[in-house]
């Protein structure tokens, strides 16, 4: 060999080394998975790590992703039990649990996911009226979880959930929809209105009557306070009338006290004689003067000269 052709040989084979270390050496990252296949079949799955494989007969022929994954399914058309059609769109949350099936169970994981979701989703669909369908959203992601779930072992995938995102009706189910909730909300509305109206009354009806009692309790303690007055006063006149009685008596029965009692009586009868003759305008005159001239002389004539 020609003594200038040994360095170009000599850096070919090292290039060509540095090339085969390279082919050799693979490092996995975190959270991932590189199935091996070498001369065509599978030999080996490489965990998270450094590595060593055959350069030129080992290759790497599928890399995955362990971590959750979310997969939009795209949105498709649905047939209620009363054959209303909807739109209905989800997502799904899958992870690869076996590196080796989800390399070799199907030629496309993603794809037969998405394929069984849309089935099990129209057959959920069937089974319910457009009603239940939107309120049984949670049962219809269980079914369709449980149907994944049946089938994605086989893959080395596992569906962790699926959750539909939208229930788009046709525009006059909508329309009707909106109409039902516009009754509905008019009804609660007149509803209420109708029982404050009955609690206004109620309330209304107990302040009057609670008012009526508390006029008649007033009253009633308003005549009791009446009478006691009342029943005083007339104690207070009946003691006042039987003293002055007393009084008069004991008067009459001391000296003088007859003189004095006729006197007394001429004075009021010429009084009443005086006030029945002033009453309107007609003046009355007694028949007999000399009678009521008697009268005022005899009693008169009785009391002592002293007086």
């Amino acid at each position: 060999m020609d003594a200038s052709l040994g360095p170009v040989f000599l850096l070919g084979l090292l290039f060509v080394a540095v090339i085969f270390v390279a082919k050799a050496i693979v490092v996995v990252p975190q959270q991932s998975a590189y199935v091996i296949e070498r001369l065509g079949r599978y030999s080996a799955t490489l965990e998270a790590g450094l590595h060593v494989i055959v350069p030129f007969i080992d290759r790497i022929a599928y890399k995955h992703i362990l971590k959750e994954v979310p997969y939009d399914v795209a949105p498709q058309v649905c047939i209620t039990r009363d054959n209303s059609q909807v739109k209905i769109d989800g997502i799904l949350y899958y992870q690869v649990t076996e590196a080796r099936l989800a390399s070799y169970g199907t030629s496309n994981f993603e794809f037969a996911i998405e394929q069984l979701a849309k089935t099990t989703l129209r057959s959920e669909a069937g089974k319910r009226d457009l009603d239940k369908l939107l309120e049984e959203r949670s049962a219809i992601n269980q079914s369709v979880v449980a149907a994944l779930d049946e089938a994605s072992p086989g893959w080395g995938v596992k569906v962790l959930r699926y959750e539909i995102k939208d229930i788009v009706p046709p525009e006059s189910v909508l329309k009707a929809m909106e109409k039902q909730i516009t009754a509905e909300r008019e009804k609660r509305a007149l509803i209420a209105k109708s029982e404050g109206e009955k609690a206004q009354e109620i309330n209304v009806a107990e302040g009057d009557r609670a008012a009526a009692i508390a006029r008649s309790q007033g009253d009633k303690e308003a005549a009791i306070n009446r009478a006691q007055g009342e029943a005083q006063s007339i104690m207070l006149v009946a003691k006042a009338s039987a003293e002055s009685i007393r009084m008069i008596a004991s008067a009459i029965g001391a000296e003088g006290g007859e003189r004095a009692v006729a006197l007394k009586v001429a004075e009021q009868y010429v009084a009443a004689f005086g006030n029945i003759a002033k009453q309107g305008n007609t003046v009355v005159v007694p028949a007999n003067f000399g009678d009521l001239a008697s009268l005022i002389t005899g009693a008169l004539a009785i009391v002592p000269k002293k007086l």
